[in-house]
């Protein structure tokens, strides 16, 4: 009885086989660069779409929102799509070599486990993180009504933009150990520029 009331539960359990699996596979790493990467993406996409709107004289807020969630679903889709095709290639090429070098099939063994799960977290870190970032930009156009001004919700959601970009590089500093003030400005950085550039295309000839 005791064995049994000491024994995890099955999402403990679940959560040990997962640490396990990271110390095998080692894919924390990939996932949290894949985080930082695409949620920039998702960021920086977006606030191309608003200015895109803006410059447009797009005026309404349900118009923004539908071309806004279908960027951020199609970025979404790609990131996740493309992380799965790209990690299961490297890690079957991994788990084959190793296969080859201990003349074992290593599918159903932790190592193969192992490997599944790593190219199903990278996966979906990569596609949902785009995904949220970009829906979070959106998020005053969502309140346009309450706000009453359409150009109010653009300045909100490119604010939104910039203080998300800040964050990330927080993140960023905080990974590497360095000026987190620093990180943030240089990722705040990148966004003015977009905004910049987008604004100086209709002047182009």
């Amino acid at each position: 009885m005791a064995d049994s009331n000491n024994s995890p539960g099955p999402l403990a359990q679940s959560i040990n086989n997962i640490r396990e699996y990271e110390r095998i596979a080692g894919f924390s790493k990939i996932a949290r660069r894949a985080l930082a990467n695409n949620s920039f993406d998702g960021v920086l996409t977006m606030i191309g779409v608003l200015m895109g709107n803006y410059l447009g004289d797009v005026d309404s807020a349900n118009t923004v929102i539908r071309i806004g969630i279908a960027t951020s679903v199609s970025i979404g889709v790609s990131g996740l799509w493309g992380a799965y095709l790209a990690e299961s290639a490297e890690r079957g090429r991994e788990l084959a070599e190793l296969e080859r070098i201990s003349l074992t099939n290593l599918s159903k063994t932790k190592i193969g486990r192992a490997s599944r799960v790593a190219v199903i977290v990278v996966s979906l870190v990569d596609g949902i993180s785009p995904l949220v970032s970009s829906l979070i930009v959106l998020i005053p156009f969502f309140f346009a009504p309450l706000i009453g001004n359409i150009m109010v919700s653009y300045a909100l959601s490119i604010v939104v933009g910039l203080l998300g970009l800040f964050g990330l590089g927080m993140f960023l500093g905080h990974i590497s150990e360095r000026s987190l003030i620093g990180y943030g400005l240089r990722t705040i950085v990148a966004g003015i520029a977009a905004i910049a550039i987008n604004a100086l295309l209709p002047l182009s000839p």
